[in-house]
């Protein structure tokens, strides 16, 4: 977790945050409680991406133990060493895991830099055409003022760097080349619509695609092409690596039977290549409950999926390597909930009118008085309380004591749950009795 200076711009876009009840967009490492851990080993992967290898985990762990909280930190952490990165949640019905052009489509409409927010794959192609471009004037055998020269010099260059993906894949190559000709020409509904077919959408326009010479659309062997040709972009327009993660490959288990062993087939696939070095910059996570690595409706249906992902989870887990195939995450327990709390404060002090006053007035004492209260409303259930917790330390208690200089959160604040502000998980955990506003004496 971060100790050194926070930026106002970043204290308040995550308080701002926490006092709606959503995850901050950004400054997840201000609330990485408990990943420290994680942080060296991690780095070394993203770094191997970047330097042109590859990485996997399979993050595991029960319904509130922050898998995606852990993939979103990652991916913060990704992003400031140059990656860009994509989240992918996988569903039955919107992005089946056995159908990787879907997969590949869901990728590119996240895909995100530290520059550019979803969809940034227009964005990263420009820069590539633009970086390619700049080559040809450094080496100084075209003159600028030559458009004829200029562009036959940069047409050879993105020939030669794409050489190794039209081998395999291309309709990529073409497209891409068809859409530099649609922009040259100033014809802009073409070059929309072949970065749509480029990004794996369909329904793209027939006239578009007989202009760069391609047919259909994408399919489910095309998609891997698809990905090596998005790497290669990617790496020669300043984004050495790409981060991606498949969030809730658990759903897995709730498809059909064929549908399954499809998807489970799909994903061993995937690692197979990653393993054959075929995605050089690529780190893949995905996450998944315990029930999805070790249960009989989900990764041992496939032997040869279940030897790839095996590890030894036997021992205690304070003795887990960061390094392993998986990560195993333990979740929160009263003492983290109450040190994210501490976090929280102190991040919120940063900014505050009398900082002193505030801390002296929520103390450690008080902030574990309000987890273990908003926890047994919650059925004791620690893993789905923070979004809660957070929101009422922020928007009910620090942002009063810090307004009212005779605010007392002991005397003053009766903690009060309401349907309304629920989630359907928090609903479902919450102990019978408190589906109305639930009033709470803290000592």
């Amino acid at each position: 977790m971060v100790t050194g200076p926070v930026s106002e711009a970043r204290r308040r876009d995550v308080i701002d945050a926490l006092r709606r009840g959503t995850v901050p967009a950004s400054g997840l490492d201000l609330l990485a409680v408990g990943l420290d851990r994680f942080a060296d080993a991690m780095d070394d992967d993203i770094s191997t991406a970047a330097r042109g290898g590859a990485a996997f985990h399979a993050v595991r762990g029960d319904y509130g133990s922050g898998k995606t909280f852990f993939a979103r930190w990652l991916a913060e952490r990704a992003k400031r060493a140059g990656l860009a990165t994509s989240e992918i949640q996988i569903s039955e019905t919107e992005t089946p895991l056995h159908k990787l052009e879907t997969v590949y489509r869901r990728l590119t409409e996240r895909l995100t830099t530290s520059t550019h927010p979803p969809s940034a794959l227009r964005a990263v192609i420009d820069s590539w055409l633009y970086t390619l471009e700049e080559e040809v004037l450094d080496a100084g055998e075209v003159d600028e003022s030559d458009a004829a020269g200029l562009a036959s010099a940069v047409d050879g260059l993105m020939e030669q760097r794409l050489a190794a993906v039209a081998r395999t894949t291309p309709a990529f190559a073409a497209a891409i080349r068809g859409y530099r000709q649609a922009q040259q020409a100033g014809d802009i509904a073409t070059a929309e619509a072949l970065i749509a077919w480029l990004g794996g959408q369909k329904s793209v326009a027939a006239s578009a695609r007989r202009a760069a010479g391609v047919r259909g659309d994408l399919d489910h062997f095309g998609a891997l092409g698809f990905l090596q040709g998005l790497l290669s972009v990617l790496r020669d327009s300043g984004h050495p690596g790409l981060f991606v993660v498949l969030d809730e490959i658990e759903t897995l288990q709730r498809v059909r039977g064929d549908v399954r062993e499809k998807g489970l087939n799909a994903l061993r696939q995937l690692l197979d290549e990653i393993d054959s070095g075929r995605f050089p910059g690529l780190f893949l996570i995905i996450t998944g409950t315990p029930a999805f690595f070790d249960g009989q409706q989900g990764v041992k249906r496939l032997p040869p999926l279940d030897q790839r992902l095996a590890t030894d989870l036997a021992t205690d887990p304070r003795f887990d390597s960061p390094r392993a195939v998986q990560l195993r995450l333990t979740g929160f327990d009263l003492d983290r909930l109450s040190e994210l709390g501490r976090a929280v404060r102190e991040l919120y002090a940063g900014a505050a009118r009398h900082p002193d006053r505030l801390r002296s007035t929520v103390d450690d004492g008080y902030l574990d008085e309000l987890a273990r209260a908003l926890t047994g409303e919650l059925g004791g259930k620690v893993g789905i309380a923070p979004r809660l917790y957070l929101r009422k330390l922020v928007q009910d208690v620090l942002d009063r004591v810090d307004e009212h200089t005779d605010f007392d959160p002991r005397r003053h604040y009766a903690l009060t749950l309401s349907t309304g502000e629920m989630t359907d998980v928090e609903r479902n955990a919450a102990r019978p009795g408190s589906a109305g506003d639930v009033a709470l004496d803290l000592p």
